[in-house]
Order: structure tokens, then sequence, then C-alpha cells
């Protein structure tokens, strides 16, 4: 067993060794991750622990190769093997239901599927070139390609909703919303996020803005927002709908900084007197600490073209569209809001 070692622990060449070997292996523990979800093996958990063979009987999947895949995936808590070889989904790996409350499935899915696996193994092109690999892989920029192949484009906004469900509220919580007015949710997906804004303060009108085939999935027409919503479809680099609090979540870091400027620019355009941009996305912090955003700056180098960033990197984005980052929030999610005003 590779042993743990400490960014700052004296350690022998071996150990360096058996550590570094160790880490290498790491992409095996989402692989396998994926593998469960695919055939969602913690459906069939939720009763109660089953042995491998039942749970390859429920799952159509060969037994043999499906315990290997679970044993792994014990180790790191998602399930756990008792005595008698059977299987059990702990709470941590609850969320891997498709129908938990908040499920992670379709998070993993699309975290794990081709479009964004393939490019994380060319990170080299993109280290030696200063390019995105996605292009090259799949022939087309990431947008233009989710554009043209509605089952990637499916799978890749069904996983952002997931990944929102677990953190709307407590975004939503963290805003500074008026008591009346209209937000505009600029590339909004599904509409998750608007919705819970709207359902918190009844005095707002909210449109979500995307484009068409994202839209087609909205999931708005509640009972609880009636007549206080609307989609409008286009593009955010060329005009964004007037309102008075245009939110951008999860979205400058899709982004370059010239293309993160232009759209900033069409969003202070679009304020009314008084408003505000709410950028939500992660602020990678200085030091060695992990976090999440560390890692996924990596997956958008290697299939997007944006990054994550700083504060005082956004403060330079937000100062170049004309605009003064007036307030960074943290949230109790990795991401933090940080709050614009025409300068």
């Amino acid at each position: 067993m590779s042993p743990e070692v400490a960014p700052d622990e004296a350690v022998d060449p071996r150990t360096s060794s058996a550590f570094l070997v160790n880490e290498s292996l790491g992409y095996l523990f989402p692989a396998a991750l994926r593998a469960a979800a695919v055939v969602g093996v913690a459906d069939h958990l939720a009763d109660g622990p089953r042995t491998p063979a039942e749970l390859a009987a429920a799952t159509r999947t060969d037994a043999r190769s499906l315990y290997r895949v679970l044993r792994l995936l014990a180790t790191r808590g998602v399930f756990e093997e008792d005595a008698s070889g059977r299987f059990r989904l702990t709470s941590a790996g609850d969320a891997l239901r498709s129908d938990a409350p908040c499920s992670a499935r379709s998070a993993v899915l699309m975290n794990t599927d081709r479009s964004m696996w393939l490019p994380t193994a060319d990170l080299s092109r993109c280290v030696s070139e200063g390019t995105s690999a996605f292009e090259h892989l799949f022939g087309l920029p990431f947008w233009d390609y989710f554009a043209q192949d509605e089952d990637t484009a499916d799978v890749f906004h069904c996983g952002m909703a997931a990944m929102s469900d677990a953190e709307n509220e407590p975004i939503a919580t963290a805003c500074d919303f008026p008591p009346s007015g209209t937000v505009v949710d600029a590339g909004g997906g599904h509409g998750g996020f608007l919705l819970t804004v709207l359902e918190r303060h009844p005095g707002l009108h909210g449109v979500l803005y995307d484009r068409p085939h994202v839209l087609a999935g909205h999931r708005l027409d509640t009972p609880g927002i009636a007549g206080r919503w609307s989609t409008e479809a286009g593009d955010f680099f060329t005009a964004v709908p007037k309102g008075d609090v245009v939110v951008l979540k999860r979205i400058l870091h899709d982004w370059e900084d010239e293309q993160c400027v232009a759209l900033l620019d069409r969003c202070r355009t679009a304020l009314a007197p008084g408003g505000r941009i709410l950028a939500v996305d992660a602020v990678v912090p200085p030091g060695n600490a992990p976090h999440q955003a560390k890692a996924l700056d990596l997956l958008l180098m290697a299939a997007l073209v944006g990054r994550e960033r700083t504060e005082p990197e956004f403060a330079t984005l937000f100062e170049s569209a004309g605009l003064k980052l007036s307030r960074v929030v943290p949230t109790s999610t990795v991401l933090s809001v940080m709050e614009a005003v025409a300068a």
C-alpha cells in the first residue's frame, strides 16, 4: 500500500516513488464511480445490503466484475462490504441514487463523460500549446460540439442541474436580492437557481435567458411561481435582457478574459439604474490547501477555454468592463457570490 505523504515531510526515494505511482492511479476511482452510476447500483441498494450476485442480476452486469468495482469504491466510503460479502450504500454514497434528494448521479455522469474525460488525458497538449485539447479530439470547440450533439448536451445540462440542486439554496440565501424587480439569470440552464430565488422572494419576476435547446428543458413551470417568470432565447455575447439584477452562475469560468469582459459589458448595459450583477463562481484561494476550484481549473483548461480565478483576477475583469467589485460573499458551497455595480 502506498504511503500518505505530507507536503513538507522528508521521505526517501522509494517512498517518493511509491507515493507518485499511487497518485497516478487516482483516475481509476472516478472510472469506477462512473461504472456504478451508469448501471444504477445505488438504486438497488436503497432497501438494504445485497450480494454482488444479487446486484449483478438486478443491473444485468457481470457479478465478478461488478464486485471489483464495488470493492474499490468501498475503500473511499461510497459503499461498505460486510463480513458476509454483501454491500450496503453508505450515507456518504447515498446521493448516487437517482431518486435521492440532491442526487449527484447526473453530475457524476457529466464529470466522467468522454467529452470531459478524454481532453484531460491530453493535458500535456494544453501545457505545451496553451490551448484546449477538446477541438483537437472532437473537431469542434466545446460549445459548438454540444450544439450539434443533443445527447452529449443533455448529459451536460442535466449534470449541471444536479450540481446546482445541492448548492442553489445556500447561494440564494447569500445573495442580496431586492424586494421587487426583475432578476435575469443569464446562461441559467434549466432554471433551478432562478426557481429557488423566485420561491424565496415573492415580489420578484425572473427571466431565464439561454439558448433555445437549453430552455426546452427548463423547470420553471411550477405553481408556486406562476405568472412571475418568462424565458428568453438568445446569445449573451450579443445582448442580455434588461433587469435589476443580472445573475451569472458558473458562467465566467467558462471563458477567456476577453470574452468575460465582453459579456460583463453586455450585462452592465442591461442593468436598470442602481442595478447589480451577481457573479457566482469559485474563487481560488491562495496557498497550497486543496480546493475544488484548483481541480476544476484543469478540466476547464482541457475541455473549454476558461479558467478558475482569484479575487484580484475577478476584480480586474469587472474593472475592464466598467464595473466595480463591491463585495465578495462566501457561501457554504465551493462558490462565492461576487457583487458588481457600475463604476
